[in-house]
């Protein structure tokens, strides 16, 4: 750990005090007492931040753990372990060219969230948990990519996230370290394969698109074939169907209709053509 501000006042008010004395009672006696006093306190007093813990080492042998806070160590006789941040940490974590379950080659990027709940483990069990847990992750992240086919990444990143939780957890809970989340952050594939899915999924739906066109134009026959059975026996109804029809038509001026003759033959709409005309044609000044 680096000097604290506490222990370097601490430095400046024995040394300032010693000076003072000895300029007092004109003697370097005092200074002499003072300079030990002061490095002591400069490298033995240590202050924690609230979430950090360190581990003393006194002769090489585990003396417990310290902080947050200020406390006390004897230099020389006591190391420090480094700092262990007990606050939620982040690592990314990412596997490149991997093959899914269905041998297709992708990068998989993820983020894991971790947090330290017994630094005593975290500092006495593994040299470096950082470094193990990205590692562990690394591995992890390979070995689950290869139980499942690409489609299952693409559409079931929380339960594969969830996966690789537990399989982190599993390594980790003996270092005193918890896996609290694995979030799959991102799926890469090869840009040809990607635009061979793409050119796949266009003609799917264009395949949809043409069969519900053609259910559609079934489903439309199966109507008019039900239409004409009603029209068959029935001409005043058919009569009054063709007359909505030229009226539905007409309602456009200057529209222009050709019907056939066996058209105005078979649906008797002489009459009404001819009063039709009439009633569009131009009024005798």
């Amino acid at each position: 750990m680096q000097l604290s501000r506490i222990s370097t006042l601490l430095f400046v008010i024995v040394m300032g005090a010693g000076a003072a004395i000895a300029a007092i009672g004109q003697s370097l006696w005092p200074l002499y007492i003072a300079a030990p006093l002061a490095t002591y306190l400069l490298f033995a007093v240590k202050v924690a931040d609230q979430w950090e813990k360190v581990a003393v080492l006194r002769m090489g042998r585990y003396a417990g753990l310290r902080g947050p806070g200020m406390f006390h160590i004897i230099p020389i006789v006591d190391t420090l372990s480094p700092v262990v941040d007990q606050r939620v940490r982040v690592s990314n974590v990412s596997a490149e060219v991997s093959l899914t379950k269905d041998t297709v080659p992708v990068n998989v990027d993820a983020i894991v969230f971790w947090v330290i709940w017994n630094a005593e483990k975290a500092v006495l069990e593994v040299q470096n948990f950082r470094e193990a847990i990205e590692l562990s992750a690394q591995t992890g992240l390979r070995e689950s990519i290869g139980r499942h086919e690409l489609a299952q990444m693409i559409t079931e990143r929380d339960s594969m996230g969830r996966e690789l939780q537990k399989i982190l957890d599993e390594k980790t809970n003996p270092w005193g370290i918890t896996i609290q989340s694995v979030e799959i952050r991102d799926v890469r594939i090869p840009q040809g394969l990607e635009d061979a899915m793409s050119r796949q999924a266009q003609a799917e739906r264009e395949r949809l698109a043409r069969n519900t066109l053609a259910q559609a134009e079934t489903e439309v026959a199966q109507k008019f074939a039900e239409a004409a059975l009603q029209y068959q026996d029935n001409p005043v109804a058919l009569h009054l169907r063709a007359m909505n029809l030229l009226y539905e038509a007409m309602k456009e001026k200057g529209s222009m209709i050709i019907v056939p003759s066996s058209a105005v033959e078979t649906m008797g709409l002489g009459g009404t053509l001819a009063t039709a005309a009439l009633a569009n044609s131009p009024k005798p000044v």
